[in-house]
């Protein structure tokens, strides 16, 4: 792991997390498309996807250290008891501790992972989204519960469907456009689904919505 020189005690003890931001919102995208939850995101990712809008999340030691048990204390009041938790790449990090605190207090757990790490935790939903430069452990692919594939050219139609064998009978599948691309991408995806309805399209609807 490219970020291990960053990774401090705190974080390797899933006490702390280095946080860019956390606020609480409708999901914009996925299986959860329009239900609201308490994002947070977490810095450090060395994948580094070509489409990335948030290249300051790369580097952990850009972000604070804050302590798991204040952001769930914040999670709480809200009347969406979910946590999702996105980065970054979350599964860097130990989340065993954040996950069982989460999960004392009623709060449901989802995860957003490129799925190359192994994802630590208790985890009510797995997002996995693939990429092809860091393929996903074959563990990530068995615990899925969600595929979502981010298209930026047709030639990852066959990368997504790489990706779905490896996946279980029950894991829901998406395809998403590539935001900087949607205008051009979204009708021949439309199209692909129509002759593969396996597929799902997913939207990122937060941002056609202006919300976070």
């Amino acid at each position: 792991m490219k970020h291990n020189k960053f990774l401090n005690q705190d974080f390797r003890n899933g006490t702390h997390l280095p946080l860019i931001d956390e606020f609480y919102t409708l999901q914009g995208e996925g299986a959860f498309a329009g239900e609201a939850a308490y994002f947070i995101r977490v810095g450090g990712c060395d994948i580094g996807c070509r489409w990335c809008d948030e290249k300051i999340s790369w580097s952990p030691a850009l972000h604070k250290s804050v302590d798991i048990v204040s952001i769930i204390e914040r999670v709480r009041p809200n009347a969406g008891k979910t946590l999702v938790v996105t980065g970054g790449e979350p599964a860097i990090y130990n989340l065993a501790a954040l996950t069982s605190l989460a999960h004392v207090l009623g709060i449901k757990t989802h995860i957003e992972t490129s799925g190359s790490y192994f994802i630590s935790g208790q985890w009510d939903w797995i997002c996995v989204s693939p990429k092809p430069q860091s393929m996903p452990l074959d563990d990530s692919f068995s615990r899925a519960n969600e595929l979502k594939v981010i298209i930026w050219q047709e030639s990852d139609l066959a990368w997504a469907e790489e990706c779905a064998a490896k996946v279980s009978s029950s894991c829901k599948l998406y395809l998403q456009p590539e935001w900087s691309r949607h205008i051009t991408n979204t009708p021949w995806i439309v199209d692909y689904i129509k002759n593969n309805p396996k597929w799902r399209i997913s939207i990122q609807s937060h941002k056609f919505m202006k919300i976070p």
